[in-house]
């Protein structure tokens, strides 16, 4: 199993915004919830603190507070949380197992879809800027 000691500092830092940075970039994929959206966010992690156990890499992970950097646009945000999220799955490849790659790319498109219908945009849960957002995260997450 995988946990935070066989990485740096710095890459537990990439591991470790990775799921917010998904969550963030559906938040401000579309107007309106923010508060909603955020709590989502944390409820999150809540319940996956709940699951205890189905990865290690997960439990530690979820047991520190979630924590993205700053972005000062949408567009910054997409474009260097893609990138983080990329850095990610490759460390995550590098050295981890497959089970962990896939609890953390399960994990990370869990939080994004969370976040997305926590607040309904018009007449529908997942607004289309939102799935957009979600199609990208999943197609930057996705097995190499």
């Amino acid at each position: 199993m995988t946990n935070k000691s066989d990485f740096t500092e710095q890459e537990w830092e990439v591991l470790r915004e990775g799921p917010p940075i998904a969550g963030l970039m559906v938040a401000t994929a579309s107007g309106g919830g923010t508060f909603r959206e955020s709590w989502a966010l944390a409820k999150s992690f809540a319940e996956a603190r709940q699951k205890h156990g189905q990865s290690e890499l997960l439990d530690v992970l979820v047991a520190e507070k979630p924590h993205a950097k700053r972005y000062g646009s949408s567009e910054e945000l997409e474009q260097q949380g893609l990138e983080r999220l990329r850095e990610a799955i490759k460390l995550l490849e590098q050295r981890g197992s497959a089970d962990d790659v896939e609890a953390y790319r399960r994990f990370t498109l869990a939080v994004a879809e969370h976040v997305a219908s926590a607040h309904k945009e018009g007449d529908t849960q997942v607004s289309a800027e939102e799935r957009q957002a979600i199609d990208k995260i999943a197609a930057t997450v996705k097995p190499s």
